[in-house]
């Protein structure tokens, strides 16, 4: 999936947050979007879908924080559990996706993400084909368009945003490899 679809599902995981307890609205939006983008970060550094991508590992520190920020709401309980929660979302959702490739339609490696737990990597699912793909894009607006509808100030302009961002990518992403080639 692409980022901009990472970002818009954070967002969604933060909405009910900002619905039900306001005063944590911003904490949680901050801390869902960083826990949400956090996993590609190893497109930089180490491999992508496995330095930093825990599809099963997150799951149980996941449900820690967010029974300490039920128990002991605040700004930093609410932030960081959300973060963790958006972390562990986006690592298990890739499996959704294609294989890690430049040209992920052509479906010649299908690993979606490694499995740190069982040592192995997990078979890519292309319930969306590809990063960009149309149900990607539709995934976007699904996600996106109730925080954007519900929310006000920066979190709805973000939301806006991500589906400003997702629309031109998913329009050129069969045309960028070609560009991106020679960088790989």
């Amino acid at each position: 999936m692409m980022a901009p679809t990472h970002v818009a599902v954070s967002l969604a995981l933060a909405l009910p947050v900002a619905l039900v307890a306001p005063e944590f609205s911003t904490a949680a939006v901050v801390g869902a979007v960083l826990g949400g983008t956090a996993p590609d970060l190893d497109l930089l550094v180490g491999q992508h879908r496995r330095t930093l991508h825990f599809p099963v590992l997150l799951w149980p520190v996941a449900v820690l924080a967010g029974v300490a920020a039920l128990l002991a709401p605040s700004a930093l309980s609410v932030g960081a559990a959300l973060a963790v929660v958006a972390a562990a979302v986006h690592s298990a959702s890739d499996v959704l996706g294609a294989g890690e490739e430049l040209r992920p339609w052509e479906r010649t490696n299908p690993n979606a993400v490694y499995d740190h737990a069982r040592g192995r990597w997990l078979a890519a699912r292309y319930v969306v084909r590809y990063d960009g793909a149309p149900e990607d894009l539709a995934l976007t607006v699904l996600f996106a368009a109730p925080v954007a509808l519900l929310l006000t100030g920066p979190p709805r302009w973000l939301a806006v945003g991500v589906i400003a961002v997702a629309i031109p990518y998913a329009v050129l992403r069969k045309r960028l490899p070609k560009y991106f080639a020679r960088i790989v």
